[in-house]
């Protein structure tokens, strides 16, 4: 299924955290037990149920029948959901792209623009 959001809240965050260092194929248990020695509180089933449910509609976890229950893994990885954040960003500013990348590089540390030059070179050697 495509991403059909980027957009995450706190606990949406921490469970694709979970879903990324703990899966693939947890149950709402095993992410709930995983929340609780992460977090060190109690969060109700339903709670992380509806999470991991909203988290498959906007395509960014997979889930599988297992039984009567689901089973849920990260559909894309922190790097792919990442890049689909940036490029959802860039498509909102459709009229002058290269004005919003600009005031992204302007802010830039040296260390990232290194990462982006290397990247950059990167897609060049693929692409010859």
């Amino acid at each position: 299924m495509p991403l059909r959001s980027t957009s995450l809240g706190d606990l949406e965050r921490v469970v694709m955290e979970i879903l990324w260092s703990e899966g693939p194929d947890l149950s709402v248990r095993d992410v709930i037990d995983q929340l609780e020695q992460r977090q060190h509180k109690e969060l109700a089933y339903t709670t992380v149920m509806t999470v991991l449910d909203r988290l498959a509609k906007k395509g960014i976890a997979d889930r599988t029948r297992d039984g009567r229950a689901w089973r849920y893994s990260a559909a894309a990885s922190r790097e792919e959901l990442a890049a689909t954040a940036l490029r959802s960003a860039l498509d909102t500013v459709k009229a002058d792209r290269t004005a919003a990348m600009l005031h992204f590089l302007d802010d830039a540390s040296p260390g990232e623009l290194d990462d982006l030059r290397a990247a950059l070179a990167e897609v060049e050697r693929r692409r010859a």
